[in-house]
């Protein structure tokens, strides 16, 4: 799979970004030079990390035949320390339905080792980079 990333209007900062079928957009804020008119990379990184609980939630609530209607993730960062190395994302969620105590801690348990919570925890990421 290959991510695109391009300027909507150069040399405005606005990006649209293309990801098989679907399409996003990206900008950064105005004290940036942007317009802050769409997400930024930060906030993207963050939301990767709700999504994927939620998703990780509602697959395994389906695949469980667990009662799940809703789940809300909010992530909030402290990044006041990212140059000096850690980067701090606070994770709160809330399971609505007609769940038990147990279900409510099978899919806390679950949700704790989606796949981008353990990519962002465990792995070593490699960024290569050439020029096109």
């Amino acid at each position: 799979m290959t991510i695109r990333s391009t300027n909507e209007s150069p040399p405005q900062f606005r990006q649209v970004v293309t990801i098989d079928a679907h399409t996003l957009h990206a900008d950064v804020s105005s004290a940036l030079g942007g317009a802050a008119s769409a997400p930024g990379p930060h906030e993207l990184f963050d939301a990767s990390l709700a999504t994927c609980k939620a998703l990780t939630a509602c697959v395994f609530a389906k695949s469980r035949g667990i009662a799940l209607e809703r789940v809300t993730v909010e992530v909030e960062r402290d990044d006041s320390q990212e140059r000096q190395g850690t980067y701090v994302l606070s994770v709160k969620l809330a399971f609505e339905g007609a769940l038990s105590d147990a279900d409510k801690h099978k899919l806390h348990e679950t949700v704790l080792r989606c796949p981008i919570h353990k990519l962002m925890t465990t792995s070593t990421v490699e960024i290569r980079q050439s020029l096109a």
